[in-house]
């Protein structure tokens, strides 16, 4: 949401300002320049990746209209799931969990928190994750290593379409010089028409470099910025769920596991200990009502 607000302030400001000066607003309008400029760009953005890129641009793209995915509300949901997991671990064993980490969708403790579930790439690394515990052989150093990796090929595939973004971005102001070169051509060939005639033409020609630069610094460049910061966020939560495990393979209680997490969740949105705990006494309150009732 804040990212269409900045988008609309920017062209507010601009057109705003132009239009104090005694500017006029038609001359601003040249659609034969943004076809040059949007379409080159766009040309070049197909040119320059994958069907599967730009696919990841359209769905980066759509995720900076909303806010976060990785609030406070989303730490305090997954820290309490896996301490919940991890209650079942203590009371059962590892092999009690196998059900619930082979099949996700019907684990009782994860249809209780569908943000997990939808997010396929956390759910594969919580899962696979705990599947290697599970089965054993494993040291926690060795174990930190593979989460590590697979951290790491995630990110990078992530950066692929900010990277993309960021590079038409760069190009945006050339093209913008194309289009004003263009138009000076065109006003050269028109010399010898009336000087109000050769005025509209120059005046054409600029506009396409200020619309090149205009949509380089104040639209394509802080939306490439607002997917790298989601990208970011993306990795410290998923950093957050690996040293989760990573202490629970070293034989901490749960309560200790998720302390040890929520000390590596950012400040801004880190849950206080008191929150934390109210929401782990709250789920951990519920088996033992169960297992009152079926006695």
């Amino acid at each position: 949401m804040f990212a269409i607000i900045g988008i609309v302030l920017v062209f507010g400001a601009v057109i705003g300002g132009f239009m104090m000066e005694k500017g006029h607003l038609a001359v601003l309008v040249q659609p034969a320049e943004v076809l040059i400029i949007v379409g080159a760009a766009v040309g070049t953005l197909l040119t320059a990746n994958p069907l599967h890129i730009l696919k990841q641009i359209i769905g980066a793209l759509l995720g900076t209209i909303g806010s976060s995915k990785f609030g406070k509300v989303r730490y305090i949901s997954s820290l309490t799931m896996m301490f919940e997991l991890l209650n079942k671990v203590r009371r059962g064993g590892l092999l009690s969990i196998e059900g619930d980490i082979e099949k996700p969708e019907e684990s009782e403790i994860f249809k209780k928190y569908p943000e997990f579930l939808k997010d396929h790439h956390v759910c594969h690394f919580v899962c696979d994750t705990m599947r290697m515990i599970v089965t054993g052989g494993v040291d926690p150093f060795d174990m930190d290593q593979m989460m590590e990796l697979d951290m790491d090929v995630c990110h990078h595939g992530a950066s692929a379409p900010i990277t993309a973004l960021s590079t038409v971005a760069d190009a945006l102001p050339g093209l913008g010089i194309v289009a004003a070169v263009l138009g000076v051509v065109i006003t050269m060939g028109a010399l010898s028409g009336p000087p109000e005639e050769l005025g509209k033409k120059v005046a054409a020609a600029l506009v396409g470099t200020f619309l090149g630069i205009l949509l380089c610094y104040g639209v394509v460049g802080p939306l490439s910025s607002n997917m790298t910061k989601a990208t970011e966020e993306e990795h410290t939560y998923v950093h957050m769920l690996r040293v989760l495990m990573l202490a629970s393979m070293k034989g901490n209680a749960p309560q200790t596991v998720v302390e040890i997490a929520r000390r590596s969740i950012p400040l801004h949105v880190r849950p206080t200990f008191e929150e934390l705990e109210a929401a782990c006494r709250g789920e951990s309150a519920a088996p033992a009502a169960t297992e009152k009732e079926a006695a």
